[in-house]
């Protein structure tokens, strides 16, 4: 029978053979019935099309364009395969919506924070602009592995400024596009790379339809003929069909399928929003409503908002939208956050705003706000209106006198403000009435201190005007707005006081948060007995809290100047989210019992005056006290927080210990004391923490961890960087079986690294740069699974032959050190793929290397005379050398002064073959690992990614190099037949004065015999080369991605460069943040064709 076959006669058990059946049917059913599937149909093969595009096994950023006509499933794809695939990827993030939220004031740089902030893990990232400009960001984004979709994009600036070039992302990322424009995608992604989303033929629609028609119920004999007629009508679009089929799911005899039909067809068949209409007209009236205020308005927001928004024009929010679910009108979304939103297909949105146009009852186009704003005429169908004022800006009109109030209908207003910075001469609105039905009212920068004195605002519900001028006083006493449920004033700087809200008893949410001038929280507060939430983040000048209400659970305190919380704070369980950091005032916490249960994190980071606390809420799972100047951690406030995960007191500069009792929390898996400048004792580890994993005493006082903490079973991370006063560590340091990581960098007075006494079989990081050590123990070799070992500037002399016995060993950085040689038995250690000697200044010969070495930087040794030639070892390796996508080899001499003649020469003869050996791996690996369609197809994965660069101090071009200029460019005319299979690439080389952040940008021009002529333009990133020079400096590289790049219009690769007779490339050097070409001069420059077949004459010249 077909399927796995056991015998005894392989070696393998029958546990083994139970485990592969196992894992091959958990893959079946993950690809088969995965949950994110339920309910799509037939869209297997196309997600596997998609991922086969994204080339999952490659370690480079890969871009898939996913190209189609609106509603033909682009966002439905992508979700799919977003969905199976995010959890592969270290963070993920799906934008949706990016055209129409880039179309908003600031919304492209509001997408490019969502972004960041969805990789990164981290909320409170704010950027400024449409640049990532910090450092640390752009660094953060290169070492995260993401998974991105952006949805819907239809302008190029949207790519520039959200995906930029492939290297602002992590090797392995993946970008998805979805767009109607396969133009706009030709500018990102390769033809190769784009998939094309058909309609789905007649099977699948029937099938599609059906499910939607009668749910988990099979059609009826009555009924095939008729939906067949429906799916032949529809065209296979499956948002058409999904809507279509819900439409007829009340139908349930055949005369009643038969006059649903018959209304189907009176209309054409191009024009699909009338199809969709149909559904529209089977709604009850309230959700007729809600339909079409979510078209016109609340498409992308939060469900939970907009059910609020419509519960205050007395709508059934959470039924009604569960209607139009059930429906197919509208879906919800997720983010990371777990926050629903409400999505809508484009043309389910064009069809409620025809609708809307028709109806005359919202108003969302900018100019139609303008004509009836100025029309004179009292108007009663207008329910509701969203006005841009920017857009009027834009088109140049003026609006001095906003006259709401002839729409007597009016619930709805939201006004988008002007630009801040104003066009010249502009007129603001200086005059507004507003009527009394308003229930919504939603003004960013709303420009006045009150309201209108002549609007009611008893029927009041929502008012949102955050970075308003409103200084406090927003009603008269004859205004009081007593069916008021949220506020938000948020970052209106002039309020100075609370607008008066004591006769608003059914007030739920305050948000005040950035109001900065604000001084009090009136005392009536605590007698709203309906608040839930109350935001007064970075109220600066706010000192004094009263006592809060009962049923509050959402309090933020952040950046406040408050001095104490009140004692009911303390005291009310229902209160889940407490936020009290930077709260510079704070001196203490309630003393009275805590009944707060269901806070798990509580963060008091940086409170700098507060010194000591009581009681901790029980449930706290994460605790931060960062920052803050506690002396001591007391036993009955630590204790009863037993189900502690993680306790943060980073920069507590007054903390000196921590009490024994800190190890009856059991669930603790990390510590962070880092920067507790006077953290002197370390406690004894009384007894065995079995889930602990991190420990940071990174700048403290430390002098030495207790021999106990051998207790610490599962320690992972032990961090004791920059512990000035660290002696010693106990023998039993090497007790910790699971220790990954130990770093002792910085530790000045570290003299001993004690004798490994047993096999470390998990430790791969070992960190003892800047310390007093002078040698490695000889029994360094029980460290089995070392990767890393960094003795940068430590006392080491020379290099002890153990050390090479690490047959893991793969990266050694011995940078600043005062060693004189390279031991012999450096060949032993097969997996060393890096080794650093930068600035090693007695360092006067590298004789030996093993042949896995890739990166060897050697910059700055400035007594280094002689290098001698690995050439008998790399041709020895020529035929087994195994490429691989991301595969890169560079050696750096630079800054090494005294290099010999014959140093240089082995340096160069060196460079030649390594050059070689990558060509012609890289060749193999085309020809034997992927069949020439799939090649090219995957192409993005090979791109500018795989190299061989080679840096040392000279002026002159190597010989080996037939083609030579002086300057920065050079035009070589190409011998007949010079493409090839037997090409392996160009060769490059130039001579220049460096600095060390300079990108060497290369344009190639090639001319064909017809007249043709294409650019491809590239760079090789020499920052990590040179560490700036004042002298020149030869560089010489490979790389693999030049003739990897479409030609447009050509049908092949081949066949266009086989009409190349000519190519001139021209070289300039890019430095600076954003690389732009700067006065470093390019003085020579050379190129070298590469074949396979001179590779035996090169062997031969080499030996």
């Amino acid at each position: 029978m077909s399927g796995f076959h056991y015998s005894s006669k392989t070696g393998r058990t029958e546990a083994d053979f139970v485990e592969d059946i196992v894992q091959d049917v958990l893959t079946k059913l993950n690809r088969e019935l995965s949950s994110d599937l339920r309910g799509l149909f037939r869209i297997q093969g196309k997600i596997e099309k998609i991922e086969s595009l994204l080339c999952l096994d490659s370690p480079c950023v890969c871009c898939v364009g996913i190209w189609g006509m609106g509603g033909i499933g682009k966002t439905t794809l992508a979700t799919a395969v977003f969905n199976r695939l995010a959890s592969k990827f270290e963070a993920y993030c799906f934008l949706a919506n990016v055209r129409e939220k880039s179309e908003q004031t600031g919304g492209l740089n509001q997408l490019l924070n969502e972004l960041v902030r969805e990789i990164l893990k981290d909320k409170d990232i704010n950027i400024g602009t449409l640049s990532i400009g910090p450092t640390s960001i752009r660094d953060r984004l290169m070492r995260t592995k993401a998974l991105i979709v952006l949805d819907d994009v239809n302008d190029p600036s949207q790519l520039e400024v959200l995906v930029g070039d492939d290297d602002r992302f992590c090797q392995g990322s993946r970008i998805i596009i979805t767009t109607r424009d396969k133009g706009l995608l030709q500018q990102k992604v390769d033809h190769e790379k784009i998939y094309n989303v058909e309609r789905l033929d007649s099977d699948e629609a029937l099938e599609l339809f059906h499910s939607h028609a009668f749910g988990n119920k099979s059609p009826t004999t009555d009924h095939p003929k008729l939906s067949r007629e429906v799916v032949d009508y529809i065209k296979g679009i499956p948002l058409a069909l999904k809507v279509m089929g819900s439409s007829f799911r009340r139908c349930k005899s055949k005369q009643e399928w038969e006059v649903q039909w018959k209304k189907v067809k009176q209309f054409p068949n191009e024009q699909i929003d009338q199809v969709l209409r149909i559904s529209y007209d089977g709604l009850g009236k309230n959700e007729k409503e809600i339909f079409l205020d979510i078209a016109c308005f609340h498409k992308g927001h939060e469900r939970k908002d907009v059910e609020r928004m419509l519960d205050s024009c007395d709508f059934f929010g959470e039924t009604g939208i569960n209607d139009l679910i059930d429906r197919s009108l509208i879906s919800i979304s997720k983010g990371r956050w777990s926050k629903e939103r409400i999505e809508m297909h484009d043309l389910v949105q064009e069809m409620g705003r025809a609708i809307a146009r028709e109806q005359r009852s919202r108003l969302f186009n900018d100019e139609d706000v303008y004509q009836v704003l100025t029309n004179n005429q009292r108007d009663g169908h207008v329910q509701a209106i969203s006005l841009d004022l920017y857009k009027i800006e834009k088109l140049h009109l003026e609006l001095e006198y906003a006259n709401f109030k002839k729409m007597y209908q009016l619930r709805f207003l939201c006004v988008r403000p002007y630009s801040l910075e104003g066009i010249q001469g502009r007129r603001n609105i200086v005059s507004l009435d507003l009527p009394n039905s308003l229930r919504c009212l939603e003004w960013r920068h709303y420009p006045w201190k009150s309201l209108p004195s002549k609007f009611s605002t008893q029927n009041l519900v929502v008012l949102d005007m955050w970075y308003s001028k409103v200084e406090g006083q927003l009603w008269n006493e004859d205004q009081s707005p007593v069916n008021l449920k949220r506020i938000n004033l948020s970052f209106s700087k002039h309020l100075i006081e609370v607008p008066n809200l004591s006769r608003s008893r059914k007030i739920e949410h305050i948000n005040l948060k950035g109001c900065r001038s604000l001084v009090e929280i009136p005392s009536y507060f605590q007698h709203l007995s309906k608040l839930t939430y109350l935001d007064l983040e970075e109220c600066a000048s706010l000192k004094n809290l009263p006592e809060m209400p009962c049923n509050l659970e959402f309090l933020n305190l952040p950046s406040t100047a408050i001095e104490e919380l009140p004692s009911s704070v303390w005291s009310h369980e229902k209160i889940s989210h407490l936020d009290i950091k930077y709260c510079r005032h704070l001196k203490s916490l309630p003393s009275n019992s805590c009944k707060l249960k269901l806070l798990s994190y509580l963060s008091l980071e940086d409170c700098k005056s507060l010194c000591e606390f009581w009681e901790l809420p029980s449930g706290t799972t994460m605790l931060d006290l960062s920052s803050t100047s506690i002396k001591e951690l007391r036993n009955t406030s630590i204790e009863s927080v037993v189900g502690l995960t993680a306790i943060k007191l980073i920069y507590c500069k007054s903390l000196v210990s921590l009490p024994t009792s800190i190890w009856k929390l059991k669930s603790l898996k990390s510590i962070d004391l880092s920067l507790c400048l006077n953290f002197q004792h370390f406690p004894d580890v009384s007894e065995a923490m079995e889930h602990l994993e991190f420990l940071n005493l990174s700048e403290t006082a430390v002098k030495e961890v207790p021999p106990s903490i051998g207790n610490l079973v599962a320690l992972r991370n032990l961090d004791l960087c920059g512990c000035s006063n660290f002696v010693s560590l106990p023998t039993n340091i090497w007790k910790l079986k699971y220790l990954e990581s130990l770093d002792l960098n910085g530790c000045c007075n570290f003299q001993h690294l004690p004798e490994i006494s047993e096999a470390m079989e998990h430790l791969e990081f070992l960190n003892l740069s800047c310390t007093a050590v002078k040698e490695v123990p000889p029994s360094i070799g029980n460290l089995v699974a070392l990767r890393k070992l960094h003795l940068v500037a430590c006392s080491i002399q020379e290099i002890p032959d153990d050390l090479f016995c690490l047959t893991s060993l793969q990266e050694l950085n011995m940078s600043k050190t005062k060693i004189k040689s390279i031991p012999a038995s450096v060949k032993q250690a097969a997996q060393l793929s890096c080794l650093c000697l930068n600035g090693c200044k007695s360092i006067e010969s590298i004789s030996e290397f093993p042949p896995s070495l890739q990166r060897l930087e050697a910059d700055g040794c400035s007594s280094l005379k002689t290098v001698s030639s690995t050439s008998t070892d790399i041709i020895q390796g020529l035929e087994e050398y195994r490429f691989y996508v991301g595969l890169y080899e560079y050696h750096i001499f630079s800054n090494c002064p005294k290099l010999d003649e014959n140093a240089r020469s082995n340096i160069m003869g060196d460079a030649q073959l390594r050059i070689m050996r990558m060509a012609t791996a890289s060749s193999k690996f085309k020809e034997d690992k992927i069949e020439e369609a799939s090649y090219y197809s995957n192409k993005e994965s090979l791109r500018n990614r795989s190299y061989v660069a080679i840096c040392y101090p000279g002026n002159e071009i190597p010989n080996w190099f037939n083609h030579k200029s002086e300057g920065c460019s050079i035009k070589i005319e190409l011998p007949r037949d010079w493409f090839c299979s037997d090409f392996l690439g160009f060769a490059l080389s130039l001579v220049a004065v460096t600095r060390y952040d300079m990108k060497v940008g290369c344009k190639y021009n090639f001319k064909t015999s017809n007249g043709e002529s294409h650019e491809v333009n590239h760079h090789l990133d020499t920052s990590y080369l040179v560490y700036g020079s004042e002298s020149h400096d030869v560089y010489v590289w490979w790389d693999n991605n030049v003739f990897e790049e479409v030609v447009e219009g050509a049908q092949s690769l081949a066949a266009f460069y086989k009409l190349v007779t000519e190519v001139n490339v021209d070289f300039t050097a890019l430095t600076g943040i954003f690389y732009k070409p700067e006065p470093v001069r390019v003085e020579k420059c050379g190129i070298c064709m590469l074949y396979g077949k001179d590779v035996e004459m090169i062997k031969q010249r080499a030996l």
